[in-house]
């Protein structure tokens, strides 16, 4: 009882609070004794601290603020993406505490050696936030591929399959899809916004539908992918085995290869998703994002012509997408994001054009609060959620 009590008195504060104890025990039912000894507990573990003396118009002494507190109680986040490893240290508040990156190649790799690399990298930086004050309290890791528990069954752009992940800090640990994260890490430190569709561009895409503040993982855990719906019907091959993927027209290789790519394949010709040849064409030599963005920048007519052509062919994979979920909100993250500008347009037209008839306007279309970012923070928020939740297991109260 005591256990539940003390996540229904953190849970209120993170709300809605902060709170006096006289607020926690009106809006808890508890009575004002038990809130005092819980508070007692949580600003001894760290989790709340008490702020200045408020008076909001009641007679007698003034009361005094319970809030949540980022001094000393973190959360962690991992990620594995096709190009980087990246952590994230993320206090209860969820500021982010510390972040780093390292770029690597991870396609096609040994998944001990990268698992090892990642466990470093989460060494190094728990003992930087410890050398911090801080407390790591739990860790999560964004994998770019299907999970069920701690297996990583299919990570097709890592080359993984059926991969057991050990716990890579002796700490809480869960594994969960990057495109589910990424959503979470928008829901909790981007639009906050409770019910919408992100769409994370990557080298893959991927999905996740936000429906009431939570993920939908469907039967399988298998929602959201978005890159393996059919854009053109007997297009080019997908390395899922189908052929005509958006994944094809508007994945990350898709877009990098523009920049090799400038007067050979697509010069002069159509914009249309449906130039199987021209996408295709263009899957060759990658340079990253920001080269890519400067290209756009300078009017470079084939970089131009490779963002209408994914912008196309993500519009009308979109299009499946609304008519079958209906979301009032479309958010593009992931490579999406600084690629915004250019992509906004011909997927907002696409929208437009096959939406019309049936629902009058579009979904709203916007950018990602948080960028690149989105997984890794999602990761964090993943464990600050579980604090939260039960906070007498995870801070041993």
């Amino acid at each position: 009882m005591r256990a539940r009590n003390l996540a229904v008195v953190l849970a209120t504060i993170h709300r809605s609070g902060p709170h006096t104890r006289a607020e926690l025990a009106e809006r808890t039912g508890l009575t004002k004794t038990t809130v005092s000894s819980l508070v007692a507990d949580l600003i001894e573990a760290g989790v709340v601290s008490e702020s200045g003396a408020v008076q909001k118009g009641e007679r007698g002494r003034p009361g005094v603020a319970v809030s949540l507190s980022g001094r000393r109680v973190a959360a962690l986040g991992l990620e594995i993406n096709i190009d980087y490893l990246a952590a994230c240290v993320v206090d209860l508040t969820r500021t982010v505490r510390l972040r780093r990156t390292r770029p690597a190649d991870n396609r096609n790799s040994d998944p001990a050696a990268i698992l090892d690399g990642l466990r470093v990298l989460a060494k190094e930086i728990t003992a930087e936030a410890e050398a911090g004050g801080l407390r790591v309290i739990g860790a999560a890791l964004a994998v770019p591929g299907t999970v069920e528990g701690e297996v990583l069954r299919s990570a097709p752009h890592l080359g993984w399959r059926d991969v057991r992940v050990p716990d890579l800090v002796d700490l809480p640990f869960e594994i969960d899809n990057e495109a589910n994260l990424a959503a979470l890490g928008e829901l909790w430190f981007g639009s906050r916004e409770s019910d919408f569709l992100y769409v994370s561009g990557e080298i893959g895409i991927g999905a996740g539908l936000v429906v009431d503040g939570a993920v939908f993982r469907g039967t399988y855990g298998l929602a959201g992918e978005l890159g393996h719906v059919v854009v053109v019907p007997d297009g080019p091959a997908c390395r899922c085995g189908g052929r005509g993927c958006l994944e094809v027209y508007a994945g990350q290789d898709t877009l990098l290869g523009a920049l090799g790519s400038a007067g050979s394949a697509g010069s002069g010709g159509s914009a249309d998703a449906a130039d199987p040849a021209g996408a295709a064409g263009l899957v060759g030599s990658a340079g990253s994002v920001g080269e890519l963005v400067a290209r756009l920048e300078a009017g470079d007519p084939e970089a131009v012509r490779t963002c209408e052509r994914a912008g196309h062919a993500l519009g009308v994979a979109l299009t499946s997408a609304v008519h079958l979920l209906d979301p009032g909100l479309i958010v593009l993250g992931g490579i999406y994001a600084p690629l915004y500008r250019w992509l906004e347009g011909p997927v907002s037209e696409g929208l437009g054009a096959r939406l019309a008839q049936m629902r009058g306007t579009p979904p709203a279309l916007v950018v990602s609060g948080t960028g690149p970012d989105a997984a890794v923070l999602g990761a964090a928020g993943s464990v600050i959620q579980r604090i939260i939740a039960d906070p007498a297991q995870l801070l041993g109260l």
